[in-house]
């Protein structure tokens, strides 16, 4: 473990600026992919306790704002609070950022990132989450993106992107609201301030988000156009967890999945376009839905003109939907920001070729189906 500094956060206000994610059936052995083994669950009461969770994200205690007792355990795919004492007060900082995230956060960089990375060389920076929220704590459930001129590793970066999914209570972003934005599809009130350190633009979404999966670099490109971040600044990481003020206990990120993509020449634009080289896409997605179970058949397929090798599907489940089994695929985690990737008989689609996978679940409340998908990174058209 290495020990992180505190995030440098002033004190937030009520009135203006401030400053400072059914039973199995049988399957053909052939067809059946099983998820990894699970890893031990790891707990981390340290005020600034890290550990290393899917192999390539850090989970942090981050306890920055509080005296007071705080554990997160982490899971194989997230972690959860399993003990929030204290409080602070609402019109001020929250108490902690218990958070999972893929880049570098003072001097701790996760393990295979590509991060730093130039905004202009980033086509894309897909991201899946999953959250569990709770009622009985003040909290926001947050991404926290960082922003440099440099390609810093360590310190306070000069602009933070926050991306509220949830605001439990009577507590606020930084600074005042000018007005609201459409990223990624979604309406959002927007925040702008800073807390003595750094500029704060936050997007605050007016209903709960239980879970997506979207590209960061949307977000960064609204940043850029409103003239707080410029496009040879860096990228320095993708953070995803929660902010308590008051008690928090319960807290989960279920699942998170973070990457970049790169290979843009520096000078351009930060393409939202395909990666060079990447195929575009078609899914269509079939389910056989009964009382509190369901199969869902996902057909493939690649409308480029290039071959996808070593494929890769990632959606997002709907809230209280679980994956018990899979076939043709691997499917990992099973609630939440979900990948599914190719056996070996079947890594790669041809050019307009296509291939068929699919898996058993169980759901609570009303059935849905995922809001889209990404094939290596890259949205594809739903029929």
């Amino acid at each position: 473990m290495r020990t992180l500094r505190p995030r440098a956060r002033g004190p937030r206000g009520l009135s203006g600026a401030l400053s400072a994610a059914c039973a199995t059936f049988a399957l053909v052995a052939s067809l059946f992919t099983a998820a990894a083994p699970a890893q031990a669950d790891t707990t981390l009461c340290e005020p600034f306790g890290t550990t290393t969770v899917q192999g390539r994200y850090i989970v942090q205690n981050n306890r920055w704002g509080s005296s007071a007792t705080q554990c997160v355990t982490a899971t194989d795919t997230g972690f959860r609070v399993t003990q929030a004492d204290g409080s602070t007060p609402t019109n001020g900082a929250p108490k902690s950022y218990p958070s999972i995230f893929n880049g570098c956060h003072y001097t701790a960089c996760s393990p295979g990132t590509k991060l730093p990375a130039r905004l202009d060389t980033i086509s894309s920076a897909p991201s899946s989450i999953s959250y569990n929220f709770v009622g009985n704590a003040v909290y926001n459930a947050s991404y926290d993106i960082w922003l440099d001129p440099t390609a810093r590793t360590d310190g306070v970066n000069r602009t933070e992107i926050m991306i509220w999914f949830n605001r439990v209570g009577p507590i606020q972003p930084i600074g005042s609201p000018v007005g609201t934005a459409t990223v990624g599809g979604r309406t959002w009130e927007v925040w702008s301030g800073g807390n003595g350190s750094n500029d704060v633009l936050s997007f605050v979404a007016p209903s709960a988000i239980t879970g997506w999966s979207f590209d960061v670099m949307d977000f960064v490109r609204e940043t850029v156009a409103r003239g707080l971040a410029e496009k040879d600044w860096y990228l320095t990481s993708v953070q995803a967890g929660f902010e308590p003020w008051q008690n928090g206990a319960g807290l989960a990120v279920n699942s998170f999945s973070s990457s970049v993509e790169t290979g843009g020449t520096p000078g351009g634009d930060p393409d939202p376009g395909n990666p060079g080289g990447t195929s575009a896409c078609a899914v269509s997605y079939g389910t056989n839905v009964w009382q509190g179970g369901f199969t869902a058949d996902v057909k493939v397929t690649n409308t480029g003109t290039t071959p996808v090798d070593g494929w890769r599907l990632a959606f997002t489940l709907p809230s209280g939907q679980r994956i018990a089994n899979a076939w043709n695929a691997s499917v990992t985690p099973s609630t939440g920001g979900v990948t599914a990737t190719g056996a070996s008989h079947n890594a790669r689609i041809a050019p307009g070729g296509s291939l068929s996978f699919g898996f058993q679940g169980t759901y609570g409340g009303a059935f849905a189906e995922p809001a889209g998908f990404r094939l290596n990174d890259v949205a594809c058209t739903t029929a």
